[in-house]
């Protein structure tokens, strides 16, 4: 696990804004959805514009510490 840790540290220092990147593109996908499959599941609970925005946020404070 610390292993794991150490790799994804140095992945994630070279790129700062792919987790905030892949957190938008989360939240975009959530608002397709809202139109595509307007009853479903998916967009009743909004899964992907919480998860989105936890991934965008938690890159933001991983970006500003490493």
């Amino acid at each position: 696990m610390s292993k794991f840790l150490d790799r994804m540290s140095e992945y994630l220092a070279r790129r700062k804004g792919l987790l905030p990147i892949i957190g938008l593109a989360l939240i975009i996908v959530n608002l397709l959805i809202q139109f595509i499959l307007p009853g479903s599941f998916l967009a009743a609970s909004n899964l992907f514009l919480h998860v989105g925005l936890i991934v965008a946020i938690f890159g933001l404070m991983l970006a500003w510490a490493l």
